[in-house]
């Protein structure tokens, strides 16, 4: 059957539809965590996504070196280096040192740090189990067949 607008196409407009979707959601997860810490009424809060997600990266692995965020959010050392800069300043991680190796430097994460971490992390969990029911709408194969399209794209992009 000949379509007027081919199939792949089709696929091709609802991903980059999807993307322009995921920037609006990333931008309202900033400005939920921000409702939120205002409702909490902390202070300090980062105000880029990353700088949250690098709290996140530090709270789930902490003691956690420079090296090992930027390995787990593959982001730059430079970037990291900056934001870690923004949040120790923010006095929501701070740097320490193992006994037995005083150059090597870790963070973790202070007590408002943890609290951000913590609500991060709630909005997280409620957005997994959201999607989580969504696909049960689908059948065990067709998970199959759309976790192999995302692993393709994010190869493609990732390549790209």
């Amino acid at each position: 059957m000949d379509y007027p607008e081919s199939i792949k196409a089709l696929i091709y407009k609802q991903l980059l539809h999807l993307f322009h979707l995921q920037e609006q959601r990333l931008e309202l997860e900033l400005k939920e965590i921000k409702d939120l810490v205002q409702l909490h009424q902390l202070k300090g809060v980062p105000g880029s996504l990353s700088a949250i997600h690098v709290l996140d990266c530090i709270g789930n692995h902490e003691p956690i070196n420079h090296s090992a965020i930027v390995d787990k959010l593959n982001l730059s050392k430079a970037s990291i280096t900056k934001i870690n800069k923004k949040l120790l300043a923010l006095g929501l991680i701070n740097r320490t040192q193992l006994n037995d190796n005083r150059k090597e430097v870790y963070f973790r994460l202070m007590p408002l740090g943890k609290q951000l971490f913590e609500m991060h992390r709630a909005l997280h969990e409620a957005e997994e189990q959201s999607f989580i029911r969504f696909l049960d709408s689908y059948s065990d194969s067709e998970h199959q067949t759309i976790l192999k399209f995302f692993q393709g794209v994010t190869r493609y992009i990732g390549e790209r």
